[in-house]
């Protein structure tokens, strides 16, 4: 399939052309991969992307285990990638990367600290740029984030950050349920102490990736370069709100109008350190964030503010291992004038996903389960079925092929961003309401350290 990829003005030499044959390919310059999400990207091969990595970093165990991931995708038994890493390793790598222009798509997963200046720096050299969240982590980026976006526009390239859990299928359901009035009725307003949406993700420090225990860099534990929780994890809920209350709509930070926030931290020993880092000690720069030998790692928050007249509650929480069975939990609810629509991902339900509708406002529960059971076949889903547990509650039972696995986001995330490209812009919502997504996180941020 040939692409293509608008530069703009100074960007015609990252329009790289395909010697052999001639096409228009997507080439990746990944930099400074210190996440594990950059590999993700490349879980899986794209026909209109080039075989051809370049990668941009520092030597050290980041980049090792970066590389180390991308050949275990190359040398898997079932459908193994084939993915030709050419590195380059220098203290002036990101120079390079502009200098050189080996690509046309810059993809960014790593510390956060820099994240701001290498995106601003990338669009204005007349690169794309894939970024993993979050953009910006402090009120004080937030400016630079929209200079990206505005010369993003004047170069003609595309400024995107990855939101994986748009593809979660029982958030899209909750999305695709609350659309149908005669299911849901209309979206309350809420209030701030009874807000209309709430979601809560639960994370762990300790977890598998692509089957093997997860390595994290010493500074994924510093919030001056990882973010603080509020507005890392947090990118993701702030985007399902936008997402499923107003999709399609256009927000702006007058939309928005923040009520309470408040941060805490998460202890971390230094054996439960060790046992994720492999480091012995906590790192220097770690020390002004440890009391009585312990680590405290500001991962948790959660704020409270009115979207469009709709009061919303986000709240994300880590912990340092998933319980037996478990994993990385997502908890949500959207609460409409004729049902609930809710999403929980506890021990009852063996830690799956699984969207219920409940708290049933006039109607009978044998009504709205004919009505839902009439939905459920307009889907582009099929196979969907509605189970009444009691007196209550409806269950949406979802059949296992559509369980796409969290790394399995990121290929689905990619190949929208790569219709995008293919097709020279994002809908027109997209880049709004991404301002307005870290405009709130950041304006949480400060809220909830009273600045």
């Amino acid at each position: 399939m040939a692409i293509l990829i608008s530069c703009g003005s100074g960007g015609t030499k990252n329009n790289l052309v395909e010697p052999e044959t001639g096409i228009k390919m997507v080439k990746i310059m990944t930099v400074d991969p210190g996440h594990f999400h950059a590999a993700l990207v490349q879980k899986t091969m794209y026909e209109q992307v080039s075989p051809d990595v370049y990668v941009y970093s520092t030597e050290g165990p980041d980049l090792e285990q970066h590389l180390n991931r991308i050949r275990s995708y190359n040398s898997r038994a079932n459908d193994p990638t084939k993915w030709n890493e050419i590195v380059y390793t220098g203290e002036d790598f990101f120079d390079k990367m502009l200098a050189e222009r080996r690509g046309n798509v810059v993809v960014l997963s790593g510390n956060n600290r820099k994240k701001a200046d290498y995106i601003l720096k990338s669009v204005k050299a007349g690169f794309n740029v894939l970024a993993d969240k979050p953009m910006v982590i402090t009120p004080e980026e937030f400016p630079r984030l929209e200079e990206a976006f505005k010369t993003a526009a004047e170069k003609g390239v595309l400024l995107y950050d990855i939101m994986t859990e748009r593809y979660e299928i029982t958030t899209m359901l909750q999305k695709e349920f609350s659309q149908i009035p005669e299911v849901f009725g209309t979206l309350l307003p809420g209030s701030e102490s009874d807000p209309s949406v709430t979601k809560v993700s639960v994370h762990h420090f300790s977890k598998i990736v692509s089957g093997s225990p997860l390595i994290r860099p010493a500074w994924f534990f510093d919030v001056e370069q990882q973010g603080e929780g509020i507005v890392d994890v947090t990118t993701h809920l702030t985007d399902l709100v936008q997402w499923e209350c107003f999709p399609g709509k256009i927000l702006s930070r007058e939309d928005v109008v923040m009520g309470p926030a408040n941060r805490w931290p998460t202890i971390i020993t230094r054996e439960e350190f060790k046992g994720v880092t492999g480091l012995e000690e906590f790192p220097e720069y770690l020390l002004k964030d440890t009391k009585d030998g312990k680590l405290n790692v500001y991962a948790n928050g959660e704020m409270t503010y009115r979207l469009k007249g709709v009061w919303a509650k986000v709240s994300v929480e880590w912990k340092y291992r998933a319980p037996e069975g478990g994993g990385d939990t997502h908890f949500s609810v959207m609460k409409g004038s004729k049902c609930d629509l809710v999403i929980r991902q506890t021990a009852d339900e063996k830690f799956i996903p699984t969207l219920y509708v409940e708290n049933i406002k006039g109607t009978g529960i044998d009504e709205l389960a004919f009505v839902l059971a009439t939905s459920v076949k307009l889907l582009p889903y099929d196979s969907l079925t509605v189970e009444k547990l009691d007196s209550k509650t409806l269950r949406i039972n979802i059949p296992k092929k559509y369980r796409v696995g969290h790394e399995e986001h990121f290929a689905q995330v990619t190949a929208k961003y790569l219709e995008y490209l293919k097709d020279g812009k994002l809908p027109e919502w997209e880049v709004p309401n991404m301002i307005t997504k870290y405009y709130t996180t950041t304006m949480g941020l400060k809220k909830a350290k009273g600045l």
